[in-house]
């Protein structure tokens, strides 16, 4: 798990997409890589890193399980960026592909979920994200005969009576959804990048430095990615 890594991974991506520009498949599937060596701070995610080889505008990440998913509007953002990236056309593009994948994939119409910013949705700043841009876009989108409803408080949309309402969760930013998601299910959830010209899955969880070599890993995110795509 170095840079010297880097060819060798570049290589690979390379190879998988130009077979998938070929139609020899039309899925793709990669284990944990490690972000800081590989991206090397020019990307914040893999998700982003095979949006932008594939020039792909409209993307989301989800972590599934079969029970609840979850898609954060922002995903790999520093925390102090996130607020800055909240805005409608995000969020309705993030809504329309979830509900479209969800029509091809399961053959049903999605019920979404969408927390709030701010904690309990509220803010003494002057402004509120939460009722000046989220909710006035679900509103949108209800009208648009999406199931879809929000802004919800994120502390308390993932209490086990208010998440069996929902398939999915999207929330605002990566720790909002996925620690919660991860803390539910752990390793029995995988990562679907959907919007680019091919499904793409891995396990939701990075290469795990400590458990190198040890043979102890738990394989059980990665047996549900390839179960999921069906080879």
């Amino acid at each position: 798990m170095t840079p010297k890594s880097n060819p060798y991974i570049t290589t690979c991506f390379d190879i998988a997409i130009k077979l998938l520009k070929n139609n020899v498949s039309d899925k793709l599937i990669n284990g944990p890589i490690s972000k800081k060596t590989f991206l090397k701070k020019k990307y914040n995610g893999i998700t982003e890193y095979l949006a932008d080889k594939t020039n792909t505008n409209k993307f989301a990440m989800i972590i599934y399980n079969k029970n609840l998913s979850v898609c954060p509007l922002t995903t790999h953002l520093p925390i102090k960026y996130v607020s800055k990236k909240i805005n409608k056309l995000e969020i309705i593009n993030k809504v329309q592909l979830i509900d479209n994948f969800w029509k091809k994939k399961f053959n049903k119409q999605p019920k979404i979920g969408i927390t709030g910013l701010n904690p309990h949705c509220e803010t003494i700043d002057s402004f509120n994200e939460d009722k000046s841009i989220i909710l006035p876009t679900i509103k949108e989108l209800q009208k648009l005969k999406y199931n879809i409803v929000g802004p919800l408080a994120a502390d308390t949309i993932f209490l086990k009576n208010n998440r069996k309402k929902f398939n999915l969760i999207i929330g605002m930013y990566h720790d909002q959804v996925l620690a919660p998601i991860k803390t539910l299910f752990e390793y029995d959830a995988i990562n679907i990048t959907i919007g680019l010209p091919f499904i793409r899955v891995s396990p939701d969880h990075g290469p795990n430095e400590a458990m190198l070599g040890k043979n102890k890993s738990n394989y059980l995110s990665l047996l549900n990615s390839i179960k999921f795509l069906d080879f």
